[in-house]
């Protein structure tokens, strides 16, 4: 499947967690309003909304979570996953990863339901590295991955979930995908972005930095390793020009040098696959994109890949004038969600059987 980013949000870097009598009650409406989503529309349309950066707000406030705090993320994706729980195979919706730890459990996940399903694992595993790797190595704004959630269908469509922070300014910036529309991971997978702070960043996956990109990969696959570590030990006595928002005080050629060997030794075909190799990270795509600039005269792009995203649009027109069609979907869909909740469908048997009738 081919790979789009659909958004960023930033929201304010809070800590603690959904007391325990809230997070239970958030769960049981995130399974209601899944459910009656995929009745509705099916689970590829989940996928889509999940994807959607402000969707994904509003569902977090439904759900009763602070509008913009950066647990938001963590704590619906949790209560989308614990309420999914034991009807996965009906919605036709799985759930892998997750915060910290699980996160790192997500390939597993994935693997353990295409065994389940008849579903090749692979390009789901894939997808969710290279996403991952996508936004922590070749867009370098300054926020740490910490959390990750891989959402599939029994179809092999995907949407991901994945949240940064920063610890300096305290803002999480919250990263969306979705496997619709765009053909590659690495050039401008972005389609949405929902966020008020825009800085600079080392982008390669910007149009402008195609250039960029088809140099770094000569570069790892072409010049001797040795050669590497040499302009490398150049460039950290160099004043660079002030535009750099990465500098190399934390570049070490000694310690990139058995990752710079590896890639010579691998010759990767492109960008893409450089980047997929193991042990390549930012600093390796940091000290590669600083060569292609500083020897080679090919800088890549340090536009922040922050645009503005609004779910329905505004009524002066900006962004967009208001989408009726999706507003009233919207409105809709919530009300039956929170209609059936009030009813007291509440229990797992209680959904399985609304699944069972549609059949």
């Amino acid at each position: 499947m081919p790979a789009a980013r659909t958004g960023i949000a930033n929201l304010p870097l809070h800590y603690g967690k959904a007391p325990r009598w809230l997070f239970e009650r958030m769960v049981k409406l995130a399974r209601e309003i899944t459910i009656v989503t995929i009745e509705e529309y099916g689970p590829e349309e989940m996928l889509r909304r999940l994807s959607h950066p402000y969707w994904f707000q509003a569902f977090g406030c439904v759900l009763g979570f602070d509008w913009h705090s950066s647990g938001v993320t963590t704590t619906l994706c949790g209560a989308v996953k614990e309420g999914v729980k034991g009807i996965e195979r009906d919605l036709g919706l799985f759930v892998a990863g997750g915060k910290g730890a699980a996160s790192r459990k997500t390939p597993a996940e994935v693997e353990k339901w295409g065994e389940l399903i008849s579903l090749d694992p692979a390009p789901l595993v894939y997808a969710s590295r290279m996403s991952a790797k996508v936004d922590s190595a070749a867009v370098q704004d300054g926020y740490q991955l910490y959390h990750h959630n891989f959402f599939f269908t029994a179809k092999g469509s995907w949407a991901v979930v994945q949240q940064g922070m920063n610890e300096t300014t305290r803002y999480a910036r919250r990263y969306h995908w979705l496997s619709e529309s765009v053909a590659s991971f690495v050039n401008e997978p972005h389609s949405a972005v929902a966020s008020d702070a825009r800085g600079q960043a080392l982008n390669l996956v910007a149009a402008e930095s195609d250039p960029a990109r088809t140099t770094i990969t000569e570069i790892a696959t072409g010049e001797k390793p040795e050669n590497i570590m040499a302009e490398l030990n150049r460039i950290k006595t160099l004043s660079l020009p002030a535009h750099h928002y990465l500098g190399v005080e934390d570049l070490h050629p000694d310690s990139l040098k058995k990752i710079i060997l590896s890639a010579y030794e691998r010759q990767p075909e492109d960008f893409e696959t450089l980047l997929g190799l193991p042990g390549v990270g930012a600093k390796t795509i940091r000290a590669l994109s600083l060569i292609s600039e500083l020897v080679h005269g090919v800088a890549p792009s340090y536009r922040d890949p922050v645009r503005y995203s609004f779910a329905h649009g505004g009524k002066d027109g900006i962004p967009y004038p208001v989408d009726r069609k999706t507003y009233d979907q919207s409105i809709q869909l919530l009300r039956k969600a929170i209609s059936k909740t009030r009813l007291g469908l509440k229990d797992k048997q209680e959904a399985e059987g609304r699944l069972l009738r549609l059949q």
